[in-house]
């Protein structure tokens, strides 16, 4: 994986808990966080948690003698997600799936909303997440849907294209939806142990915003797009930032948006 697929850095936390968080991912967190409570585990660790959307679902959703740890891998995250009240006190540590700082069997779910698309060595993450699971336990997470299965990011990734044809910036088909053939996805679960066949649903949501603009400068700003775009055009940000969010205008119109958003949701036991 791309290392600077990983740079949620700067102000980059900030602009993406404004304006992707409640544009795409508040809508797949309030899912899996009841699909979460319906376990009814008693201990749960959150894997790449982010600014702490899922983190701040599963603290009002979980049954009140649950204990919750949150981690992620980013400090300017994590930190973020730290300062958002919670329903409930959570344990908020700084941790890489690729070598889980707990002891096996510490946990009955391990939950991870649109994280495992950045793991360098997905069998090895799960083998760590398999690891910290108690037997019986699970692991429920999503994985975002093809490119073509969101309208949004599609637009963007095209509108970059035209901006810079000779070497478009690749990150949300590299990256955020790169990782969503389920066939590999099995395997991947397979080779790290994981003994049961995974339950993988499709699920198809909707992205809504104001204007065309939240979304352009969530995109654009508030994710590893930003260091893509600023590597070819430096001081252009906003020029860039602005095209993206006439694009945006241009397929949805230019009031409010309300769109397809799509992601597998996969729960598979230890």
């Amino acid at each position: 994986m791309n290392l600077a697929d990983r740079g949620f850095t700067g102000s980059i936390p900030q602009l993406y808990e404004r304006y992707l968080v409640p544009l795409i991912f508040e809508p797949f967190a309030a899912d899996l966080a009841a699909r979460a409570a319906a376990l009814q585990p008693s201990a749960v660790l959150e894997i790449a948690a982010g600014t702490g959307v899922l983190t701040r679902h599963l603290a009002a959703e979980l049954p009140a003698g649950t204990s919750l740890i949150a981690s992620d891998l980013n400090a300017g995250m994590l930190d973020l997600a730290a300062t958002l009240s919670t329903a409930r006190p959570v344990e908020w540590r700084l941790a890489d799936a690729m070598a889980l700082p707990f002891a096996d069997a510490s946990f009955d779910l391990v939950a991870c909303q649109f994280g495992a698309m950045f793991f360098p060595d997905r069998p090895h993450a799960y083998a760590e997440i398999r690891r910290v699971l108690q037997p019986g336990g699970f692991f429920l997470f999503n994985v975002w849907d093809h490119l073509d299965s969101n309208e949004l990011a599609a637009t963007v990734t095209a509108a970059l294209a035209q901006s810079f044809p000779d070497d478009p910036p690749r990150f949300m088909a590299r990256t955020p939806h790169g990782y969503h053939d389920l066939h590999q996805l099995r395997a991947d679960l397979a080779q790290a142990g994981f003994e049961h066949a995974a339950d993988i649903v499709t699920l198809p949501l909707r992205a809504k915003a104001e204007s065309p603009s939240g979304p352009a400068l969530g995109y654009c700003q508030g994710t590893p797009l930003r260091g893509e775009i600023e590597a070819r055009a430096p001081g252009r940000l906003p020029e860039v930032t602005a095209h993206v969010a006439q694009a945006i205008g241009e397929r949805f119109g230019v009031g409010a948006i309300d769109t397809l958003i799509q992601a597998h949701v996969v729960i598979v036991g230890r």
